[in-house]
């Protein structure tokens, strides 16, 4: 290999810790990256869909959290030794409640806020140690790109500005620790949180006419997969006409 060539990331690699691993796209990341042959602890809170993800899957280890107690975490995932080698952190959890601002109690704010926003930043704060030494990546799966003052949206838009704003201040942070971070920001993703939604606004849901979680799972692998002189700060995706 010539001195100025980069060296590519090899198949397999480090452990990947995935949050939200029992929704639409957490799942589907779960399943890209045991293709490539990545270790997988995946988070969620659906014990039956997390014993499916780990059924005769050894690459898998399953751990029940619920991110709605951001204060829990850090017992949760304490003396896990796949996060020994970890190589990366994919935040993919999301709730999203359409709500007017008039009918949001406090509790709905707490419940968006702590699995949108505060339990990435604690998943993060936990996973530095290991990512610094791995020289690994931390990857925040936000809104739609451009999203901004959705009237009866305002709890999830606000935790989407903020992740935003975690993921800008992390990467400068940590970025002389050799830790890269990634903001995705993908459309309309056919999951069954996006029928949900659309449903609430009294819009139409056509999956055929989505990003299919497939795809998006292998775009953040590639962003992932990225030789390490180089990263993906900003991942935008629209669906294709």
């Amino acid at each position: 290999m010539q001195a100025n060539e980069v060296r590519e990331t090899p198949s397999g690699g480090g452990t990947v810790l995935v949050s939200g691993a029992t929704g639409g796209i957490g799942t589907a990341l779960v399943e890209a990256l045991i293709r490539k042959g990545r270790p997988v602890v995946a988070l969620g809170r659906d014990a039956d869909r997390l014993a499916e993800l780990s059924d005769e899957q050894p690459l898998v280890r399953p751990l029940r959290v619920d991110l709605r107690h951001p204060e829990s975490l850090a017992e949760s995932v304490a003396g896990l030794p796949e996060l020994a080698e970890l190589d990366a952190f994919v935040h993919c959890a999301g709730v999203s409640p359409v709500v007017s601002v008039a009918e949001s109690p406090v509790e709905l704010w707490r419940e968006v806020l702590a699995v949108n926003l505060v339990s990435a930043a604690e998943l993060t704060r936990l996973m530095l140690p290991a990512l610094r030494a791995s020289g690994g990546h931390v990857v925040l799966v936000n809104a739609s790109p451009g999203l901004h003052a959705v009237p009866r949206w305002s709890a999830f838009a606000a935790s989407k500005a903020g992740l935003s704003e975690l993921a800008g201040s992390l990467r400068q942070e940590e970025g002389p620790n050799g830790v890269r971070v990634t903001s995705v920001h993908p459309g309309g993703t056919a999951t069954e949180l996006l029928r949900e939604v659309r449903g609430a606004f009294g819009r139409d849901y056509d999956p055929a006419e989505c990003i299919q979680p497939a795809t998006l799972a292998r775009a953040v692998v590639d962003a992932l997969d990225l030789p390490r002189d180089a990263q993906i700060t900003e991942l935008h995706l629209r669906p294709s006409p």
